[in-house]
């Protein structure tokens, strides 16, 4: 029997069929009408899930955010210490039913297509602060685990740690070649050592 899709399935086909056209057209010149067709769904659908353009992109931008915060919460559970969460963090699938994680060009130009609207900046900052908490209790768990005694604000670090990730992505789109892959954990890892964080 023919089931209809779920809203889940049809959001994340939506938001899988925007990507692919915001990367092609642009993101101010992509219709809803071409976003429709390439996720195989009417006009129709698409204002059943979303009133405009606009709120699809927020919606993205807050999925994104939810995939990241339930992989890294996930890591923490099995990973109590820094070196193991690190490496794991270092291998793990973060492009998985995430479109912007496969992209992080189109995740920078959405970010900035939505500041520069001033009333829907707040809806950015919900976003970075929900970010900003889970880097903090990330870097709070891992230093209650390795026994550190070391002079540590979880909350101002996590705010250094965010900016690196956010600064090297961006670093890596300019210049790959001066910016290896890898460049955020080994500043994680630097700043663990000038800490006196133990990984183990």
């Amino acid at each position: 029997m023919r089931t209809r899709p779920t809203r889940e399935d049809t959001r994340e086909k939506l938001f899988e069929a925007a990507a692919q056209v915001f990367e092609s057209e642009g993101i101010g010149s992509a219709s809803i009408e071409a976003i429709a067709a390439a996720a195989g769904f009417t006009r129709g659908a698409f204002y059943s899930n979303f009133k405009s353009k606009d709120e699809l992109i927020i919606a993205m931008l807050e999925d994104h955010v939810e995939h990241s915060i339930r992989r890294n919460l996930d890591l923490l559970t099995k990973h109590d210490n820094l070196g193991d969460y690190l490496e794991a963090f270092r291998t793990m699938d973060r492009n998985r039913h995430d479109p912007l994680g496969r992209s992080p060009l189109l995740h920078m130009e959405m970010i900035l297509f939505v500041a520069r609207a001033e009333k829907r900046r707040p809806e950015l900052a919900k976003r970075l602060r929900a970010r900003r908490k889970l880097v903090t209790d990330i870097v709070a768990a891992t230093l209650k685990n390795s026994g550190s005694k070391a002079a540590v604000n979880p909350e101002w670090t996590g705010a250094i740690v965010l900016a690196l990730e956010d600064g090297f992505r961006l670093h890596r789109l300019i210049d790959p070649a001066t910016t290896p892959p890898d460049s955020f954990l080994r500043a994680i890892t630097d700043l663990q050592r000038s800490m006196g964080i133990s990984s183990a």
